[in-house]
């Protein structure tokens, strides 16, 4: 298990979330992700990281099918947002894009959630790797995970 891996799933245990990790195959992208996992598309999370102009980063949990907005992304956030670099993203969450879990980062960022996830029973988010993801029930992923509900897509 890679450390990245290892990280999501002390995460979910110290949460007491009722999640368990799997691999279903190349899960990059929302299309890929729910074609493996045998979903909607809308059930899976994608994972957006912002920084702000402040250097505070953001994270934004998006269902698949949704496109962020950056202008209302920006005012839920409370300020000017551009997308973080593979760099900055590692160094913060400690995954590689492709692979942010909603949980386990070394920094924890902000975090909003898109309320269309929260119109299904379970959703499944990347677990630290492109390869890896976890389903769960979404209320319990925003509230284990400290994200806010907001309205930031188009």
């Amino acid at each position: 298990m890679s450390k990245s891996v290892a990280r999501v799933a002390e995460a979910i245990a110290r949460c007491g979330l009722e999640a368990r990790i799997i691999e279903p195959g190349p899960s990059r992208t929302a299309e890929e992700a729910a074609a493996a996992c045998g979903c909607e598309i809308d059930q899976i999370v994608k994972s957006l990281i912002f920084e702000g102009e402040s250097g505070r980063i953001y994270l934004f949990l998006t269902a698949g099918g949704n496109r962020l907005d950056p202008e209302r992304a920006a005012a839920v956030a409370g300020e000017k947002l551009g997308r973080a670099d593979a760099e900055t993203v590692r160094r913060e969450t400690g995954f590689a894009i492709g692979g942010v879990a909603p949980l386990g980062h070394l920094t924890a960022p902000r975090i909003f959630a898109d309320a269309r996830l929260g119109e299904f029973a379970q959703v499944f988010a990347a677990a630290g790797t492109p390869r890896h993801v976890f389903a769960v029930e979404p209320r319990a992923l925003i509230a284990a995970c400290g994200a806010e509900w907001a309205d930031f897509t188009a």
